[in-house]
């Protein structure tokens, strides 16, 4: 199924068989060409170190590979220029905090970009063929943490993507687990991000409309001072 997305993708026949593709097709298909230097992925942690914001990767002995360009002769060096993010700052959080379910879970890990062609084409998850393993990583992460607040108040703590670059919201899946266990005359209380203009903004205009639920009203913590500009 991942494959015949890819060959759509391509703009290749699903429907003919391996031995009926042409050189260009099969070129197209088994050779990603990615650029190191659009590759948008990078490695995560959860501490803050700036120093590790931009890092250079692949300067070990054994990290070389044969060169393009000469084939037969020595090999070069595979290093290229990255970086490490903080883990709320990935896209695979915003993913799980927009995941409905675990198929639409691994539907959108799997539509990731993670960098692009030579030719300018973006290379996917799915592409790299790694859709389905993120996917195995990431299905215990799917459901919530049971809380509670000094008052013995149940809570569901799940996802936190920055909101000055994700969403800044809690998770559906949580949402749509506490609305089922207050049942229909209970209510919930879910927190918008920090900030009206970064995390109720995208409360309402991207998670409302991803998990379709409405609020029925809204509650905004807001300072004098804050007011008074």
């Amino acid at each position: 199924k991942v494959m015949k997305k890819r060959l759509t993708k391509l703009g290749i026949n699903t429907s003919k068989k391996p031995n009926d593709l042409t050189d260009e097709e099969r070129s197209k298909f088994a050779r990603l060409d990615i650029d190191p230097k659009t590759i948008t992925w990078q490695r995560v942690l959860d501490t803050c170190d700036r120093h590790l914001r931009q890092v250079q990767v692949g300067l070990g002995s054994k990290e070389t590979v044969k060169s393009k360009e000469d084939p037969t002769g020595p090999r070069v060096q595979h290093s290229r220029n990255t970086g490490f993010d903080i883990t709320v700052a990935s896209e695979v959080m915003a993913v799980l905090a927009l995941a409905k379910d675990l198929q639409d879970l691994r539907d959108k890990l799997g539509s990731m970009v993670v960098g692009y062609s030579f030719a300018g084409d973006p290379v996917t998850a799915d592409d790299l063929g790694c859709g389905g393993a993120l996917t195995v990583l990431m299905k215990d992460a799917l459901m919530p943490t049971l809380m509670q607040t000094v008052e013995r108040t149940p809570v569901l703590v799940h996802a936190g993507p920055f909101a000055n670059i994700a969403t800044g919201n809690s998770s559906v899946v949580a949402d749509e687990i506490a609305l089922k266990l207050v049942g229909k005359e209970g209510f919930v209380v879910t927190e918008a991000g920090f900030g009206a203009d970064i995390g109720m903004e995208k409360f309402f205009n991207i998670k409302c409309r991803a998990s379709g639920l409405k609020p029925k009203c809204a509650v905004i913590v807001a300072t004098v001072r804050a007011l008074k500009m």
